[in-house]
């Protein structure tokens, strides 16, 4: 292998995970990063779905709830009342000079597994600089963003949304990635929401991600 081959394959292999956890959870009455599903808190499970995803370094970002978390670098978002697109960008601040690409993922949707995770990962390491995991043709999360994109994205972070200005604007840059078999965008806002989500995970056979 030559030496610009070798360049080019480090490149493109550094993606990191980057975890939105900052939110209130108002209508679950805690922090969503602290609620837990199957006897393991949510951000937990975030930051192990990321990492056996094949993402390197894992970045969290906190907010209503700073609390330490293994296997991560976390980073406290100040403006996290003003809603995620201030966590997308204070996550985009804090990523390493070394970074190729991010995959951003949200705490509070637990049915979203590593094998999708690796989906995109791998996505990235053909050659994809913008991919999306889609369920039932709709785009959802995660997303992964090459590094030549994170200015726009950051840019079109404000209030409440992410990165989903930057996928609708540029959707002829983005890969679609098929998640429907392996994972659920299914998100949890409420305690019914909770119970049902846990439900599904309670049903997973043992060992699974």
């Amino acid at each position: 292998m030559g030496t610009g081959e070798a360049r080019d394959r480090e490149r493109t292999g550094l993606a990191a995970g980057l975890l939105l956890a900052a939110g209130a959870g108002s209508r679950l009455g805690r922090p969503k990063a602290l609620v837990e599903v199957g006897g393991e808190r949510l951000v937990d499970r975030g930051v192990r779905t990321l990492t056996e995803g094949g993402c390197a370094p894992v970045m969290v970002v906190l907010g209503a709830a700073d609390t330490p978390v293994r296997g991560a670098h976390t980073v406290h978002n100040p403006d996290w009342r003003s809603g995620m697109g201030s966590s997308v960008r204070a996550g985009i601040d804090a990523l390493p000079g070394t970074v190729d690409a991010v995959l951003i993922a949200l705490a509070d949707q637990p049915l979203v597994t590593p094998e999708a995770v690796r989906r995109l990962v791998e996505a990235h390491e053909q050659g994809a600089r913008a991919a999306v995991a889609t369920y039932g043709g709709n785009q959802r999360n995660p997303v992964l963003l090459g590094r030549e994109h994170w200015s726009t994205v950051y840019a079109m972070a404000v209030h409440d949304v992410g990165a989903r200005p930057f996928l609708r604007a540029y959707s002829h840059l983005v890969t679609a990635v098929p998640c429907d078999d392996i994972a659920s965008p299914e998100d949890i806002d409420t305690v019914e929401d909770l119970e049902r989500v846990s439900g599904v995970l309670g049903r997973e056979p043992s060992g699974s991600g």
